[in-house]
C-alpha cells in the first residue's frame, strides 16, 4: 500500500513532464526533419520545410494584397505634408543652380538676374514643383507596379530561405514564446496529475 502511495504522488511530475515533452517535440516538428524521412512506414518531415512553398505564397499574397500595396505607397509618397518635406531640398538645388551654375554655364544672362529676381525665380520654379512633384510621383507609381511584382519577391524571398535560417528567424522572435507554451504545458500536466490523484482517492 505504501508503493502504491508513493506512485501514485509521482503522477503529477510524470504527467508534467509527459505534456512539456510533447510540446517540446511538437515545436521540433515545426523544422524537423528537414528533409522527408521514413519512420515505421510514415513519412515524416517538418511543418514548415514541408509546406515553405505554401507558405510563401500565402505570405507574399497576403503582404502584397492586404499588408502593402502600391496604392498605399502612392498614397504615402503624394502625401501633402512629404511633399512639404521634399521642397526645402528642391530649394537648396534651385538655388545654387540660378547662383552658380547659371553663372558658369550661361554667364552672359547670369549677369543681369540679382537676388530680387533669383528670389522670384525661385518662388515661381519651387509653387511649379509643388503642383509637379505629386503628378511625377504618380505616374512614377504607375510604372512601378508594371515592373515590380511585390507578391512575387515576397514568395521568393521566402520559398529560398534555407531552413536553417528560417527556423533561426522564428526562434529569435518566438523564443519567450515557445518557451511559456513549454511551461503552460508541463503547469497543465501537473495540474491534471492532480485531479488523477484526487479522483483516484475519491474512488478508494
Amino acid at each position: 500500500m505504501t508503493t502504491i502511495s508513493w506512485w501514485l504522488y509521482t503522477i503529477p511530475f510524470i504527467s508534467a513532464f509527459i505534456h512539456w515533452l510533447t510540446i517540446w517535440m511538437a515545436l521540433k516538428l515545426l523544422f524537423h526533419p528537414r528533409q522527408p524521412r521514413k519512420i515505421l512506414g510514415f513519412t515524416l518531415q517538418g511543418v514548415f520545410p514541408k509546406k515553405q512553398q505554401q507558405i510563401a505564397e500565402n505570405l507574399g499574397r497576403i503582404v502584397g494584397q492586404e499588408l502593402l500595396s502600391f496604392e498605399d505607397i502612392e498614397q504615402t509618397i503624394t502625401n501633402p505634408a512629404n511633399v512639404q518635406r521634399i521642397l526645402p531640398l528642391a530649394d537648396e538645388h534651385i538655388d545654387k543652380f540660378l547662383r552658380v551654375k547659371l553663372k558658369e554655364s550661361m554667364p552672359m544672362i547670369a549677369m543681369f538676374i540679382g537676388d530680387k529676381t533669383i528670389g522670384q525665380l525661385k518662388a515661381v520654379f519651387m509653387k511649379e514643383l509643388e503642383e509637379l512633384f505629386p503628378v511625377i510621383m504618380k505616374n512614377y507609381v504607375a510604372h512601378l507596379k508594371n515592373d515590380l511584382d511585390l507578391e512575387k519577391i515576397v514568395v521568393d524571398k521566402i520559398a529560398n530561405f534555407s531552413s536553417d535560417r528560417l527556423e533561426t528567424m522564428l526562434n529569435q522572435i518566438l523564443t519567450k514564446e515557445f518557451r511559456f507554451v513549454e511551461v503552460i504545458g508541463a503547469a497543465l500536466g501537473f495540474f491534471i496529475g492532480l485531479l488523477q490523484i484526487f479522483l483516484t482517492l475519491l474512488m478508494k
